[in-house]
């Protein structure tokens, strides 16, 4: 018998009952153990009252329409004048911009899939044919709904679902959410791509909108799925790698807009937040641990040199830093823009820069500290690695055959064609020798999101079906090669784009390119709902650059932002700077005297709080909630936690809530306490729930227990760090 964690289970045995004649016909698919997945009974909560007779799936049909029910909870109500399915055809336009996108759809047509007969009605599979020419499989597995898709009519490219919601649920997930955690009342576009520069109503949008249409909006995001979770205690899940939009705005009805006959559509149901958790991510797949090591301190952000990158590390260890990870992205050599410092995208040790870099690993690892480098799907023209791709058609081609050539800030790339086997193998073969064999112990492996949607491949993939795919597949190929080389459980790469696919391959995400500043759409502050909505969508272990990356025209990086950032990051499952894209302007880690001694009481609190890291990770492991977590998936009767103002905290396991300080200047913290006993970590006061302020001086971020947590000793701790 499986455990539950890869998606598979026990085969159950279900019974089919049908009423008698002359009445409307019920079909019940019943599991007559009465357990989830992992052979637990079904519990009830106010959330999703779960009677002990309710059959698993209830499909309620007469002439007219339909309803169909999930463990007691209603999906879908079909009616001739409400159809829940909607096919058409569409003609989508495509606009890309360093990354980013701008999607316009011209309708052709939509056609409402109104009248239908019942083809199947057996064991756990029921099959609908609606009388335009569409066919509806609904089949019972591992206690989801299945809900697939067949039509002849090749010009079909466009459907529509819609299902029942309810007036009081909110909705999470979606991939990463920046700027609105709680989706409900918003159309969200589900597109991989870069977020732009601004991505709201402020000036510096304004102005990278003038001047390269690289604005962007509140949706646009590095990892976007569709995936998504609502607080009646149900989930949806498309399995279409195409463009597609969850629309949450109406009362009575949601709906997704896919931009293809899909292949699969899943709805999970389940009593409790914890269970929904399990069940979307043994669905899913759940990310490969975080070795021990990377809990032993921070992973410091560092570049110039080996000289250079050794002076940062030892200024950072005299004043007493935690160090487990040396991370030197420029490990590979360096190309200097109008944008700032970056990277020479030929992936082999750059020997000016780094001379005898195996040796200068062994040494830190001799200090018990790691060293981390960088990669991407992307080679430079002008290095050795794309004479050879390019000599073997390794890379995506345009409509006329040659390489596709993207500009990625100010220079020109090409993208290694992830559909070709060969250049799959060579690729991976690429980050064995030259990262892996040279000693390095993880890497950031970035981009992904740059696929343009009239890209050829190797196996014909369509561009528009594949561009959200790619990223996966850059996932996949990282994994592979950290396995093949036995490294598996020592190495942690981090990524920052995703879909559908990628969690089971990326053993760790980090919230992407923040400003470096406080603002709510691109700031500091967006790191907290980004990861907190990560978590809706399967991704467990997840952080953030600690003092931003992009400084770009008048933003720089202040100290306060830096010991701010460092304090959030602290209740992580990773603890990473960066230096930015222009290290030398604003406030640095490295050489200020008041940041020293703050990083290393941040970095102790830390690696003092391992052990309930790894207990977090190994909760995960088990039941798919992410470490960093929404409140609500221990107080789901509590709304005021769906509130936007308390977006901004979360809970760091069961036994933590931490509520960062996010605004210039602020001394003191207000936030919303659920219903509990909880205790100030700093001093020690006792509050019993609601909207709470208190004292946040730098060095004591507003940060509360559980009164009753199992963990009282080692928090309390903490104090003394």
């Amino acid at each position: 018998m499986n455990d539950g964690r890869d998606g598979h289970s026990l085969i159950q045995q279900y019974t089919i009952r049908k009423k008698p004649a002359g009445v409307p016909q019920i079909w019940y698919i019943r599991n007559s153990s009465q357990t989830d997945i992992t052979g637990t009974a079904l519990k009830s909560t106010k959330t999703a009252d779960r009677q002990s007779d309710t059959p698993l799936l209830k499909f309620d049909y007469n002439g007219d329409g339909f309803v169909v029910s999930l463990k007691g909870k209603e999906i879908f109500r079909h009616s001739s004048a409400s159809p829940c399915v909607e096919v058409g055809e569409g003609r989508g336009r495509f606009h890309f911009y360093f990354g980013l996108f701008k999607i316009r759809d011209r309708q052709v047509k939509r056609i409402a899939c109104r009248h239908y007969s019942i083809l199947e009605n057996q064991n756990n599979r029921i099959v609908v044919e609606y009388s335009v020419g569409l066919t509806m499989i609904l089949e019972l597995i591992d206690e989801r709904l299945h809900i697939g898709f067949k039509t002849v009519k090749k010009n079909w490219n466009r459907l529509w679902i819609h299902w029942a919601a309810d007036r009081d649920e909110q909705v999470y997930g979606g991939g990463e959410q920046y700027t609105h955690l709680n989706l409900r009342g918003r159309n969200l576009p589900v597109w991989v791509q870069e977020p732009g520069l601004g991505r709201g109503y402020n000036l510096l949008t304004i102005i990278s909108e003038l001047k390269s249409r690289y604005g962007g909006k509140w949706y646009t995001s590095y990892f976007s799925q569709p995936t998504f979770v609502f607080t009646s205690g149900a989930y949806i899940h498309s399995e279409s790698s195409a463009y597609s939009e969850g629309r949450f705005q109406k009362p009575d009805r949601h709906t997704l807009h896919i931009w293809e006959i899909p292949e699969k559509i899943v709805f999970g149901v389940e009593a409790e937040p914890k269970s929904l958790m399990k069940s979307l991510t043994s669905y899913l797949g759940r990310q490969p641990k975080l070795p021990s090591w990377s809990y032993d301190g921070m992973w410091l952000g560092a570049q110039g040199g080996r000289e250079e990158t050794r002076k940062k590390l030892n200024r950072m260890t005299a004043a007493g830093v935690k160090i487990s990870g040396l991370w030197c992205q420029d490990w590979e050599g360096v190309r200097k823009t109008s944008f700032g410092k970056q990277l020479m995208w030929d992936w082999s040790y750059d020997e000016k820069l780094y001379p005898s870099l195996p040796a200068y690993i062994k040494e830190l690892k001799t200090e018990g500290i790691r060293y981390l480098g960088y990669i991407n799907p992307f080679l430079a023209l002008e290095g050795k690695l794309y004479e050879e791709a390019a000599a073997n058609g390794y890379c995506v081609k345009d409509t006329g055959g040659k390489d596709y050539l993207v500009t990625i800030t100010t220079f020109p790339a090409a993208m290694l064609d992830l559909t070709n086997p060969d250049c799959r193998e060579w690729i991976k073969l690429v980050i064995r020798k030259n990262m892996i064999e040279t000693g390095l112990s993880g890497w950031m492996a970035d981009f992904g999101e740059y696929i343009p949607t009239d890209a050829v491949f190797h196996d014909g993939s369509d561009g528009l079906t594949y561009h959200n795919h790619y990223i996966t597949e850059w996932a996949r190929i990282n994994r592979e090669a950290v396995i093949e080389a036995g490294k598996a459980d020592e190495t942690a790469f981090f990524m920052r784009a995703g879909y559908t696919g990628s969690a089971k391959h990326s053993p760790s995400y980090w919230t992407g390119d923040q400003l470096v500043n406080w603002n709510r759409d691109q700031g500091f502050p967006t790191v907290i709902p980004g990861s907190i909505s990560l978590g809706f969508t399967g991704i467990g272990y997840v952080h953030s650059d600690l003092g931003g990356y992009t400084t770009v025209l008048w933003l720089k990086r202040s100290r306060e932002l830096i010991m701010r950032w460092a304090e959030q990051a602290a209740f992580t499952q990773t603890m990473r700077s960066h230096e930015g894209n222009r290290p030398d302007v604003g406030s640095s880690l490295h050489n200020d005297d008041v940041i020293l001694p703050h990083l290393a009481r941040m970095s102790s609190i830390f690696t003092a709080l391992k052990p309930y890291h790894q207990a977090l990770s190994d909760e995960y492991q088990e039941s798919g909630v992410p470490p960093m977590r929404h409140p609500w998936i221990h107080y789901p009767d509590d709304n005021k936690l769906h509130l936007h103002e308390n977006q901004y905290q979360y809970m760091y396991g069961p036994d933590l809530l931490v509520a960062p300080v996010i605004r210039k200047g602020q001394k003191s913290r207000r936030l919303y306490l659920p219903d509990d006993e909880w205790v100030h970590l700093w001093s020690g006061s006792v509050y019993s729930g609601g909207m709470v302020k208190v004292a946040a001086p730098i060095g004591k971020p507003a940060v509360f227990y559980r009164k009753r947590s199992l963990w009282i000793t080692l928090i309390k701790g903490l104090r003394e760090c």
